[in-house]
């Protein structure tokens, strides 16, 4: 398509607004405007540019190549608006903005809140949004700021980093042990039932490591690490769970310690367009001095 020279800045802020939600509706609220007007405007935007600024994949609107080029330049255009604003309300130096983040289910819940809980106790210009999920982020992720991932730090679209490493072992509820008896070693498995992921839903292949237990049957299977804790409090079986989560639970207790310990990490990875960069650099030092905070508990066995 041949380019036009009528680019307009605010056509710019509604590429930026859908770059952060990934859907056309939730970019329309963001910006106070109607979802089909965004798409007629992200159109003209792109005649004007003579490119295809976005494309439509399974987890909604995701940028092409170009596009995230041109919404990386375009983030500018936010920090003057901040900026201006800020100056009409005598708040200059205010860190403001909101900060959306995408964390698996167990370290969400537990971990992320608190440290979240720092920055906007101390900044009250800063809001979060906090999406839980257990599923490995695409290189094209539309929608987050910040996304904590169970892998090792990967680069693309997205920067990442190692935010922690965490280890899983095996828990079993005192009552359990009293029905059936101490475990002595990995062979006593097979006559037990394990508790863990449901296998056809595993979407991170960091967390396949069932296959470690052939022959072990299961006893309660769930897409959620927080009733896989539940479950085995309850006497399901044998849970596979995160130290962090299991060890605080006064009715479980680790057993074959030495025998079955896997490590994992948690990556943090953060969009290059965020168009509240300095509300983000806050959460993620909070993140990180968080983690620091709990190593022991992450990881109890060194």
């Amino acid at each position: 398509m041949p380019p036009r020279d009528d680019v307009s800045t605010d056509d710019l802020r509604l590429l930026l607004a859908l770059a952060r939600t990934g859907r056309l509706v939730a970019a329309a609220a963001l910006v106070g405007i109607d979802h089909t007007t965004v798409r007629r405007r992200l159109r003209r935007l792109e005649s004007g540019l003579g490119v295809t600024l976005i494309e439509h994949g399974p987890d909604g609107w995701v940028l092409t190549e170009v596009g995230r080029s041109v919404v990386e330049r375009s983030v500018r255009l936010e920090d003057i608006v901040q900026d201006v604003r800020a100056a009409v309300r005598g708040e200059e130096g205010t860190v403001r903005g909101t900060v959306r983040i995408a964390a698996p289910d167990g370290f969400g819940a537990t971990l992320a809140p608190v440290a979240i809980a720092e920055v906007v106790r101390e900044h009250p210009g800063v809001s979060v949004e906090l999406v839980t999920m257990t599923r490995p982020l695409s290189p094209r992720a539309a929608g987050y700021d910040l996304s904590v991932s169970i892998g090792e730090p990967r680069q693309g679209w997205l920067t990442s980093e190692l935010l922690t490493h965490y280890e899983l072992g095996l828990y079993v509820a005192h009552d359990y042990l009293r029905r059936h008896g101490p475990l002595r070693g990995t062979a006593d498995l097979a006559d037990h039932r394990l508790v863990f992921y449901v296998d056809s839903h595993l979407a991170v292949a960091e967390l396949d490591l069932a296959r470690s237990f052939a022959g072990t049957g299961v006893g309660l299977a769930s897409t959620s690490v927080h009733a896989q804790v539940a479950a085995t409090r309850g006497g399901a079986g044998i849970g596979l769970l995160p130290s962090f989560l299991a060890e605080p639970e006064p009715d479980l207790v680790r057993v074959l310690p030495a025998e079955v310990r896997f490590v994992l990490a948690y990556s943090l990875s953060r969009r290059r367009d965020s168009p509240a960069p300095e509300a983000v650099d806050l959460i993620r030092a909070a993140l990180h001095r968080h983690v620091a905070r709990h190593r022991s508990e992450l990881l109890p066995l060194g």
